[in-house]
């Protein structure tokens, strides 16, 4: 695996998602050139504070790339059958051709049966079964999590070979540490995957060239946590006990001793918005059979 020379490089997330936005800016014109105008529907229930800022990152992202964007927002109350026929109605729309569905959904809605509802063509955050098992057969035509490929956008970009390198994801959920595993495998990576339940866990995790933190624990992951030239991507989005944005890592005591660090705010989340855009693009164009 190829380290960098300098100890300690903040990898900021924002020339990664100004490249691929670049990229979708021409795929994009050449559409609207043949009269097709790719168009995003967002599904969100109530008004969760999460939501609403990873929606205001989406809309912006969307519109500077050209694609059209609406909201349904429903109300917190829903019922099943009103929150199917929504998503029902959006699958049937010609214009529209992606989906994305904000999770997780009330008590009183059964997300294992709505996801069961969602187009597969359409659905471009991979809340249907077809499209998670599309990421674990390594089918290229599906849509997995926008989370988990901004990882290995941010990898790529930064020019780590992953190639035998030793990954560990710290995660296994099937947002972010399931599909990230599978996707990083894809890229010929040798994959472990740890969780709270793991033995010895700073042992396993202290081996690795590359360590995806996406527990959900902030500043879970220290210095012995990490090997000496790692390089960390740090997914966990988390508050601490000063009210600040924080990740899974602590960032300040692994600094020196890591190659390269995502930050958090500003690393993985600004790229996120960035493959959704990508993958509703990708929806239109193989809806338009182009």
């Amino acid at each position: 695996m190829e380290v960098a020379a300098t100890k300690g490089q903040i990898i900021k997330g924002k020339p990664v998602a100004d490249q691929i936005s670049e990229n979708l800016i021409k795929e994009v014109n050449e559409l609207v050139k043949e009269g097709i105008n790719p168009k995003l529907t967002i599904v969100r229930v109530g008004a969760r504070g999460d939501d609403l800022a990873y929606e205001r990152g989406a809309l912006k992202r969307c519109q500077s790339v050209g694609i059209t964007t609406e909201v349904l927002e429903l109300p917190e109350d829903i019922t099943q059958e009103q929150y199917v026929k929504a998503l029902e109605k959006a699958n049937e729309d010609k214009n529209v051709h992606g989906i994305l569905c904000f999770r997780p959904l009330p008590k009183q809605l059964d997300e294992e049966a709505a996801k069961y509802v969602i187009a597969p063509e359409k659905d471009v955050d991979c809340f249907s079964p077809v499209n998670a098992a599309k990421v674990m057969e390594g089918d290229k035509s599906g849509f997995p999590p926008c989370t988990p490929t901004a990882v290995v956008e941010i990898l790529k970009h930064y020019n780590v070979d992953l190639k035998g390198a030793k990954v560990t994801v710290l995660g296994r959920s099937m947002v972010v540490g399931k599909p990230a595993a599978m996707l990083l495998l894809s890229e010929n990576a040798t994959v472990t995957i740890c969780h709270s339940r793991t033995k010895n866990l700073s042992e396993v995790t202290s081996e690795a060239d590359v360590l995806v933190a996406a527990v959900g624990r902030a500043k879970m992951v220290k210095e012995n946590f990490v090997k000496e030239g790692a390089v960390v991507i740090d997914v966990g989005i988390n508050v601490d006990e000063n009210g600040k944005l924080c990740g899974d890592v602590d960032t300040d005591a692994v600094l020196e001793k890591v190659s390269m660090i995502t930050p958090v705010p500003a690393g993985v989340g600004s790229v996120t918005t960035s493959i959704l855009a990508k993958h509703v693009v990708k929806a239109c164009k193989l809806q338009n059979n182009k």
